[in-house]
C-alpha cells in the first residue's frame, strides 16, 4: 500500500550501475489515499502494486502485530520514508510508528504536504500538522532536522508539478540528512 520506487532518484548498486531508490509512503489511508495515490503514481515502476481496501482489512484483523509485522515488511530494502501530510495525519498512531521505525533503521525521512492537492471529489483539505514536531531527538525536535515541504501553490495542478518536480532531489537530501545522525 505505502512503498514504491522513485525513478530519477539514483543510487548505485555493487557493480556501480545506477538504480533507482526504493521509498516508503506514510499517509493516512481513509482521509489522503486519492491524494496519496497521486504522489505516489509519479515515476512507479510495473508490478508495483498497493494493498487494496480488502487486503487492508485483513491485515488490520490481525491486530496491533500483524500490522507492526506488515509496515516492517514493506519498509524492509526502502532508504527513505515519504510522509505525506493531511489534515489529520500527525495525530495516525501507524503514522508515528512509520516515523520512529524509519528514523530508527537509519533511513531517509522527509514530509510533502499534500492538502492542497484535489480527492476524488475535487475537494482539496486545511493544513495539518507537522507529524515530525511530536518527536525529539537529544531534545531538539525532530521537525528541525527533517524537512517537510509545503508546495507553494494553492492549485492542485501546480502542486502535482512540484513535487513530480522536486520530489528526487528531496529524497536524495533527506537520505544525506539522516547519514549525518
Amino acid at each position: 500500500m505505502k512503498e514504491l520506487y522513485v525513478i530519477g532518484v539514483l543510487n548505485k548498486n555493487r557493480d556501480g550501475k545506477n538504480m533507482a531508490r526504493r521509498v516508503f509512503f506514510s499517509f493516512y489511508y481513509k482521509e489522503d489515499i486519492w491524494r496519496a495515490s497521486q504522489v505516489r503514481n509519479i515515476g512507479v515502476i510495473e508490478g508495483n502494486k498497493p494493498v487494496s481496501d480488502n487486503d487492508w482489512e485483513q491485515i488490520t484483523r490481525g491486530g496491533d502485530e500483524a500490522i507492526k509485522r506488515w509496515i516492517n515488511e514493506q519498509m524492509n530494502g526502502t532508504s527513505c520514508t515519504i510522509v505525506l501530510i493531511g489534515s489529520k495525519t500527525s495525530t495516525r498512531k501507524w503514522i508515528k510508528y512509520e516515523i520512529e521505525k524509519s528514523w530508527n533503521d537509519g533511513k531517509g525521512l522527509l514530509g510533502i504536504y499534500i492538502h492542497n492537492l484535489k480527492d476524488n471529489e475535487g475537494h482539496q483539505s486545511r493544513k495539518g500538522r507537522n507529524p515530525f514536531d511530536d518527536f525529539t531527538l537529544n531534545g531538539k525536535a525532530l521537525s528541525q532536522i527533517v524537512n517537510a515541504y509545503d508546495p507553494p501553490f494553492s492549485d492542485s495542478k501546480r502542486v502535482f508539478e512540484y513535487i513530480q518536480n522536486n520530489i528526487a532531489k528531496w529524497v536524495e537530501k533527506a537520505i544525506s540528512i539522516r547519514s549525518n545522525y
